[in-house]
């Protein structure tokens, strides 16, 4: 029986798909074991989002051959569309595969035979047209479920459309039926997540069905206690959804809604389509249904021609707005894009203090959204992870908590209330069987 060992860089679809394949090698007689395990076979799952992203393969397969000097080195995922010539010519590299034929390895790739020279195989973008349903099982407590791919939208700095390839997704009935099977395992919680999640409904091209059908559906799905979704674009996120959330049964109140800039010069430079007045709208909506829901935001800095007063306008926008955290990402230049050509570059010393001063605000937003959240009760989903003694898990509006390790409450929902505010940081509740502290 072969080993076969996995790695995947980048967003929770990727986790998704190299779950899913992973699946498929052990159905098909292959050992999953650890990276550090002696593989007879490495399958690493890439991403191109930043050149942090690129060099990162790039280390991963010296380790891989550091670990097993004769193990078959097979690259895949979104670093592997873009630039898979680049990829062949890394030493050690055994395979490369496109977006269409990552999920066909074993058909592609034959009894893992290590060639003279790597094999390519990597068609036309225009020819990843297939959805191919994935969900991720690595833990017992929550699942990424896939339910779109690809993106239609143009904006100027972002290789996913070259990488991914057009918007397509799954039918709600299958979606349903895969949300059936994972509610059969001890799986707690699903994550939807796709490239364009509110874009859901395109099927070879036409729109056959609507995001709020799918939520709508997956609410009905029992075995499931929580549903949240990973990110959906500001505009796509209409009232419709917000108010079906606001009551549904199963889907939390925790957004992640990329802004990217809170300038509208920069949005327009790249090509979002929306201004910073809409997403002001969707905020104040979200808290007007749902006044304990958490927000997430997206952005970029140090995008070309983003002066400091256009950084300062994102700064003063963010601060005043009510959110709950920051995704913070530093532009990096990528090939094929139109950003990439544009002028007015950022220093990089410019571009890492931006980042730097957003860190802080993003510190600051999450500390303050604990504090307005003290003296109320939630629901926390004990997750299987398990560190120092302390178990982890979240509230359904995304409040990390941590407690004295209890084999029995790992996988249970418990209601707690939220007390005070330590001196490191971290909030303790009450209402439990062990002392919890929020982190």
């Amino acid at each position: 029986m072969k080993k076969v060992a996995f790695y995947t860089l980048g967003c929770k679809l990727n986790y998704s798909e190299t779950s899913t394949i992973a699946r498929k090698f052990e159905e098909s007689g292959y050992r999953k074991v650890e990276f550090t395990d002696s593989p007879d076979i490495f399958i690493i799952n890439t991403c191109s989002v930043t050149e942090n992203a690129d060099k990162k393969c790039h280390k991963i397969v010296r380790e891989a051959r550091a670990i097993s000097p004769n193990a078959y080195v097979a690259i895949i995922g979104c670093y592997a569309q873009l630039k898979p010539k680049e990829i062949s010519e890394i030493p050690g590299v055994d395979a490369v595969l496109g977006a269409s034929e990552k999920f066909r390895l074993m058909e592609l790739l034959d009894g893992f035979v290590r060639p003279e020279q790597a094999q390519v195989f990597n068609s036309e973008i225009e020819k990843a047209s297939t959805f191919n349903t994935s969900y991720s099982l690595f833990d017992r407590t929550r699942t990424f479920l896939k339910v779109q791919d690809g993106c239609d939208y143009s904006c100027t700095f972002c290789t996913i459309p070259l990488a991914r390839g057009n918007s397509r997704s799954d039918r709600v009935e299958n979606i349903v039926k895969t949300a059936q099977e994972i509610a059969l395992t001890e799986v707690k919680e699903i994550v939807l997540t796709g490239v364009n999640t509110g874009d859901f409904g395109l099927q070879d091209g036409v729109r056959k069905e609507r995001f709020i059908d799918l939520i709508k559906a997956l609410d009905e799905v029992s075995g499931i206690e929580r549903f949240r979704v990973s990110s959906i674009e500001p505009n796509l996120l209409n009232d419709e959804i917000l108010e079906f959330i606001a009551t549904s049964k199963r889907f939390v109140p925790h957004f992640h809604i990329p802004l990217q800039s809170g300038s509208n010069k920069i949005l327009k430079l790249m090509r979002r389509r929306y201004l910073r007045e809409l997403y002001t709208a969707r905020v104040e909506k979200i808290k007007s249904l749902m006044p304990h829901a958490c927000i997430g935001v997206d952005v970029i800095v140090g995008f070309p021609g983003e002066t400091q007063d256009d950084f300062l306008e994102t700064y003063q926008f963010l601060n005043e707005l009510n959110i709950s955290y920051l995704h913070v990402f530093t532009y990096s230049e990528r090939e094929n894009t139109v950003a990439a050509d544009m002028p007015d570059s950022v220093p990089i010393k410019d571009r890492n203090e931006r980042s730097r001063m957003l860190h802080i605000l993003s510190d600051k937003k999450r500390r303050a959204f604990y504090e307005a959240n003290l003296g109320q009760e939630f629901n926390v989903l004990f997750e299987n992870d398990v560190r120092d003694g302390l178990m982890y898990g979240f509230t359904e509006n995304y409040i990390r908590v941590s407690a004295k390790y209890d084999p029995v409450l790992i996988n249970e929902l418990k209601n707690t209330k939220l007390q005070s505010i330590t001196e490191d940081g971290t909030v303790s509740v009450s209402e439990v069987e062990t002392p919890i502290l929020i982190h």
